[in-house]
């Protein structure tokens, strides 16, 4: 059966970034920086490492310019980092980051809540921040817009007001669009319209699809976006992260399970499975927690096992190969 999508993708790993800035326990700075060159080492095409937000807004990520400067930067990888305001850009100048990430809700009341600002007041913000950013030397932007696929407070979403924000921000300069499903509301048939929408009306924008596993839907989705032609996706390794806004929300879609879900398909995603899943292991004890993580438990789906004892003993290996065709 032949399915529709490109033959190699890419994967933002936004763990670092996305994940850690939620979790409870305090990860040191030379922690993170070491979980960062882990990744750094597994081929992803980007990675998140952290936010310029004020330290009191996100204590968890305080040490950013510490944490940029102290990683390993490997040729071929993009170093991005979350953006609130032109203080925070300025802060990613500093610190010589390859891309930014600019962040609002595609919904008036997530925005509110998560950004203290309407919408229109946050995409001014946006404007005026690409066009800082825009002044040389130029620092390519990306803007990720939330609740694009369901609002907590809200529910549906207009896709209308999805692709004008898209186009305000690409218009103004803005070199790609997230589309992000904040909460795990999102599914497949959802996606694949919303993900055409989009790519019909800013056809040269490079579009990213960020989702989270809250209803079990993450890797359906993902398939969705991809036959639709999209080929960029944010993932966190274990699944880390996750929505203050929303009870019950889970993380993020696990990097490991998408890019196994994608090589067994033929996908190319250039990540080491085996490398990463090295560093997944490693999560508890970084963020001090348990996690439950099938792809772990189990490897890979050619990983095979002994065959039992007893079955050398009732079927001696004669009888096998006298069976066989």
């Amino acid at each position: 059966m032949m399915i529709k999508g490109a033959a190699r993708i890419e994967i933002n790993e936004v763990g670092p970034r996305d994940g850690l800035q939620i979790e409870r326990a305090h990860v040191p700075t030379p922690d993170k920086i070491a979980f960062v060159d882990a990744l750094s080492a597994c081929g992803f095409a980007r990675i998140e490492v952290t936010s310029f937000t004020s330290p009191k807004a996100i204590p968890a990520l305080a040490d950013a310019q510490e944490v940029m400067r102290g990683i390993q930067r490997r040729p071929g990888v993009v170093y991005t980092a979350l953006v609130p305001n032109i203080r925070g850009l300025e802060r990613a100048r500093e610190c010589a980051m390859d891309e930014i990430n600019l962040v609002m809700s595609a919904s008036e009341t997530h925005n509110r809540a998560n950004l203290r600002m309407t919408r229109e007041q946050s995409l001014a913000q946006l404007l005026g921040i690409l066009s800082a950013a825009n002044t040389q030397p130029a620092l390519p932007c990306n803007v990720s817009l939330s609740t694009v696929f369901g609002c907590p407070f809200e529910g549906e979403v207009n896709p209308e007001d999805v692709i004008r924000l898209a186009r305000s921000v690409v218009d103004a300069g803005a070199s790609g669009i997230t589309l992000c499903d904040t909460t795990g509301m999102a599914y497949p048939s959802q996606v694949a319209e919303m993900c055409e929408r989009v790519q019909e009306a800013l056809p040269s924008t490079p579009l990213t699809i960020h989702l989270h596993n809250t209803r079990g839907m993450a890797l359906a989705n993902a398939i969705a976006a991809w036959q639709t032609g999209v080929t960029r996706f944010d993932a966190a390794a274990g699944g880390l992260g996750g929505c203050p806004y929303a009870p019950g929300a889970s993380g993020n879609v696990s990097t490991e399970e998408l890019v196994h879900m994608f090589q067994c398909m033929g996908i190319d995603t250039s990540v080491d499975l085996p490398a990463l899943l090295a560093v997944v292991r490693g999560l508890p004890a970084l963020v001090q927690r348990d996690f439950n993580l099938p792809l772990l438990a189990a490897g890979h789906r050619l990983h095979t096992h002994p065959a039992p004892a007893w079955l050398a003993e009732r079927f001696p290996p004669d009888q096998l190969t006298a069976g066989n065709p």
